[in-house]
């Protein structure tokens, strides 16, 4: 089969209903893994206005294109569904069925169908129907409001925290466990994935450790929030900075003594000398540049490392021995992850170009009307 790889999820069909964010970048995953994703375009593309050659989130899919609101659109995504294992969508609430493609629709013409819907707020609760971005969403469940300085607004993460993986990877992981399930039973179902949902999620530790007393609810104030002094970002002398995770003692230890310190430093487990503390280890590390200090530090267990942009992680010397990127077709992007050893996931196909994969996906799907040229016209607008 052309759209499909060698890796766990070989064989594995999935209907993707085009839409940005984490929708996307959650089928990437799938196909990354080897599943066969074919992605339903619409005709004049999506909101991200990038060429999509670079669109990384669609690689190793194959792209198709139906207009929804013709009136065979919607009977040619269902064609899809009856021969796939997973439909995923990111419609806002309501808007699969009013289109004639939602789960009732899919799941009479394929019950053991896996239907995935990705949205922000949910399929229901009081603001279900609202707009929103991950900024907003990660704001309502605390995480936002646990980064950035204590002087200064929260800092959001890009769009990491919510809608990849409070998102994305919530929606794998309830498809994945779906569709075991449906193989065991022969019965599908509906995933939610609420961004909301899957970041509350994440932050199951932190509500145990503030029930115990062991977190305050404040920004760095605590442990792994930047108001340990051990525990946060400092910068060096050409303006770069290095990150400093030593948290056990024997890993403060080899930190202190080869940031020089040993003798000079506070005493770490008074809390009320950590600003000392942070001041006296700022001191030291603005006194050589970050080259210098990532070689002092280079294979010691001070939990020490170098702050990395985009485009210096590739060349990072551990990233690029485990080939943690890769160059592909111009790109350089993340690899496949995680690894397998018997089933590895692999870069097999450029990122789709809106339809461009009509007549392979129809032969190879058997859904002989798919590449018709009445369903390459109509309205860009849902």
């Amino acid at each position: 089969m052309a759209g499909t790889g060698n890796g766990p999820l070989a064989g594995v069909r999935v209907v993707e209903l085009a839409g940005i964010g984490p929708g996307p970048f959650a089928a990437m995953l799938l196909a990354d893994l080897g599943a066969d994703v074919v992605r339903v375009d619409r005709p004049g593309g999506q909101a991200l206005h990038i060429d999509p050659a670079h669109d990384i989130t669609n690689r190793n899919k194959r792209s198709v294109l139906v207009d929804l609101k013709s009136e065979d659109g919607p009977g040619t995504v269902l064609a899809l569904a009856e021969r796939a294992d997973v439909l995923i969508e990111g419609y806002r609430p309501g808007v699969a069925e009013r289109l004639g493609v939602g789960p009732a629709d899919a799941l009479a013409r394929n019950p053991a169908l896996v239907y995935g819907r990705m949205t922000g707020w949910g399929q229901d609760g009081p603001l279900a129907h609202s707009a929103g971005h991950d900024i907003g969403y990660i704001a309502v469940t605390g995480a936002l409001g646990m980064t950035g300085p204590a002087d200064g607004p929260p800092c959001a993460p890009a769009n990491l925290l919510g809608d990849y993986a409070g998102g994305s990877l919530y929606l794998v992981i309830g498809v994945l466990a779906a569709l075991q399930h449906a193989r065991t039973t022969g019965a599908g179902q509906v995933v939610d994935a609420a961004i909301v949902d899957g970041t509350a999620h994440l932050t199951a530790m932190l509500h145990g450790m503030l029930a115990a007393g062991g977190w305050q609810d404040r920004r760095a104030a605590n442990l792994l929030d930047g108001g340990a002094p051990f525990y946060g970002t400092y910068e060096t002398s050409d303006g770069g900075h290095m990150a400093v995770g030593a948290l056990e003692p024997r890993f403060w230890a080899e930190f202190t003594r080869l940031l020089g310190i040993e003798e000079a430093a506070p005493a770490r487990d008074d809390p009320a000398r950590w600003d000392e503390l942070r001041t006296t280890i700022a001191d030291r590390f603005r006194r050589r540049t970050r080259a210098e200090w990532t070689a002092v530090f280079e294979g010691s267990d001070a939990c020490v490392a170098p702050v990395l942009s985009l485009r210096e992680a590739p060349g990072h010397p551990h990233l690029a021995a485990r080939a943690t990127f890769t160059d592909h077709d111009g790109i350089t992007q993340p690899a496949p992850a995680p690894r397998f050893s018997a089933t590895p996931g692999s870069l097999r196909r450029p990122p789709a170009r809106p339809g461009a994969d009509t007549a392979e996906v129809a032969r190879d799907w058997d859904v002989p009307g798919l590449g018709r040229p009445e369903r390459q016209k109509g309205s860009q607008n849902r």
